[in-house]
């Protein structure tokens, strides 16, 4: 029988009590956290980053965007969280509710979009190329590969 000193005893009574205690409570926090990855119209990838199931979406959101601008993306998004719309990636077409949990959709891929802002006197890009050509859908389509090839 190999007698154990009083230090050894010691080191080992504290690394049973630390296993035990942590344990449990490691278990309690690993089951409310989850990985999401969200895809950024425009971005070359994802963002991945992990998330407790009670965080609102509009926290997400908010985080998503300091990761991308944190890690130097492109394109330059802003900021302001309420400038976009978060969406399952799989399904759904309808935006996330910003004031819900996160984790009360069962997912773990989402899209981030930028909310498409138009004033009263803009109008959309392709309503203002059909009112001003003339000559019917050639020109049209003319007008409209060349600015392709001119914007490459």
């Amino acid at each position: 029988m190999v007698k154990k000193s009083a230090l050894e005893k010691m080191v080992l009574q504290k690394n049973k009590n630390k296993g035990n205690n942590n344990n449990n409570e490691d278990q309690k926090t690993r089951s409310n956290r989850f990985l999401v990855n969200i895809n950024i119209l425009g971005s070359a990838g994802p963002i991945r980053f992990v998330v407790n199931e009670k965080d609102l979406v509009s926290g997400v959101i908010d985080t998503a965007l300091k990761s991308y601008a944190r890690e130097g993306r492109l394109p330059v998004l802003g900021s302001d969280a309420n400038n976009f719309f978060l969406y399952c990636a799989n399904a759904g077409f309808d935006a996330l509710n910003p004031l819900e949990p996160i984790g009360s959709y069962g997912v773990r891929n989402f899209v981030l979009c930028k909310k498409q802002v138009y004033s009263s006197k803009t109008a959309p890009e392709s309503e203002l190329i059909s009112r001003k050509s003339s000559g019917g859908w050639k020109a049209w389509l003319n007008k409209s590969f060349s600015f392709k090839i001119l914007s490459q």
